[in-house]
């Protein structure tokens, strides 16, 4: 009986091993780390869409921005030493990275062994969510305000284009935010703004809400908005699929919609689109009131307050519209040895430490409705709206 009892430990399969020896649960601790990063990258859009730079050995970054340089005609005999007026003119933007970003769940063992479904892969999928959704929304809301900004190069003699505001519809409605027409209307005119001031075509994007998305693209058939072979449920994705002037279009639940994120209920208004709430809808629409500006701990820049962006109601942009800088980029910690023992569980935490803002405010405009563009001051970025300057 020894014997088969020690032949039956001997040939014991562990799962969470890694080539049969070491800690038995490493491989699970893995593979929560996969899911957490699937949760991350599957719903976070804005990542890929603007400059990405990692930060090492500082607390900010450097982004040099340079304006056009002239043409000019050469003296006969005299020394070419670069151009007469000193072009091109070059200006900085400096991001600073915020304190860090954390999302985290206490897993009691024994909930793990009574549970009848994995608990930890669901876990750190909201994890990844989680910081998904803030890393989008502070993104968003820096596009935004390049839109409204003049360019950085003030050298005397030289007038670079500042930020864009189109807005949907002819009417000071907010209701016109999810008017397809209007909206079609307004990515050309987006477009036309975009080439008028030397914004490369490469890596022009919008982003709506789904349901202003839903409204453009019942539409696409009628009006060629994508290509044919690209139906069904490509075109359901809002993964940019669909393109009006060159510019693909994404939806996004964390772009900055009338003072809240991707949706607003209520009576309609100039600063509200009138949408009635279909109940039951969750606290994720009801976040209209978050300060993100430089006094809230955490933050080292100033990404504005919910009122801020009352009338605004989409966002287009090229790549060099903003920048954000990771210091930490996402990443999974997780207790273990005496912690787990004193605890009887785990501590999983997703963290990030990551700074963004707008860099060449020529390549962002925001979509605005409920007011005309431009018609509006904003204390909290210290400026008022350039007039699609």
């Amino acid at each position: 009986m020894a014997q088969q009892a020690t032949h039956s430990n001997a040939s014991l399969t562990r799962q969470g091993q890694s080539n049969a020896a070491g800690d038995a649960r490493a491989l699970y601790l893995k593979l929560f780390s996969g899911e957490m990063f699937k949760g991350f990258q599957h719903n976070a859009i804005a990542r890929d869409l603007v400059m990405k730079r990692t930060l090492k050995n500082g607390k900010s970054l450097q982004f040099v921005y340079t304006g056009h340089t002239k043409a000019e005609y050469h003296v006969p005999g005299q020394s070419i030493l670069g151009n007469s007026d000193g072009s091109p003119p070059v200006a900085e933007k400096t991001i600073t990275v915020d304190d860090l970003l954390i999302s985290s769940a206490f897993v009691y063992e024994l909930d793990e062994t009574l549970a009848h479904y994995e608990l930890r892969g669901e876990i750190s999928k909201k994890i990844g969510y989680a910081l998904a959704q803030k890393y989008d929304r502070l993104i968003f809301r820096q596009i935004a305000k390049g839109a409204r900004q003049a360019s950085p190069i003030t050298k005397s003699g030289f007038v670079e284009p500042g930020g864009t505001q189109v807005r949907v519809g002819t009417n000071n409605q907010a209701s016109d935010a999810y008017v397809a027409a209007s909206l079609v209307n307004a990515f050309y005119d987006a477009a036309a703004a975009l080439d008028e001031k030397g914004v490369s075509s490469e890596g022009r994007v919008g982003v709506l809400n789904p349901r202003q998305y839903y409204e453009l693209i019942q539409q696409v058939g009628d009006n060629g908005l994508v290509n044919r072979d690209e139906q069904g449920t490509s075109r359901q994705k809002g993964n940019g699929i669909v393109e009006i002037a060159g510019i693909k279009i994404y939806k996004s639940m964390n772009i900055p919609f009338f003072g809240s994120y991707g949706t607003k209920y209520g009576s309609a208004s100039a600063t509200n689109p009138g949408v009635t709430s279909p109940g039951n809808t969750g606290s994720f629409v009801a976040e209209t009131a978050e300060d993100a500006r430089a006094s809230v701990t955490g933050i080292n820049g100033n990404y504005g307050n919910a009122t801020d962006f009352a009338n605004s109601c989409g966002l287009i942009f090229q790549k060099e519209a903003a920048g954000v800088v990771e210091a930490i980029g996402p990443q999974v910690q997780v207790t273990s040895g005496d912690v787990s023992v004193v605890y009887q569980g785990d501590v999983i935490l997703g963290r990030l430490a990551m700074g963004a803002d707008f860099l060449n405010p020529a390549a962002c405009v925001e979509l605005v409705a409920g007011a005309a563009a431009g018609s509006s001051g904003n204390a909290a970025f210290g400026t008022t709206y350039p007039a699609n300057a």
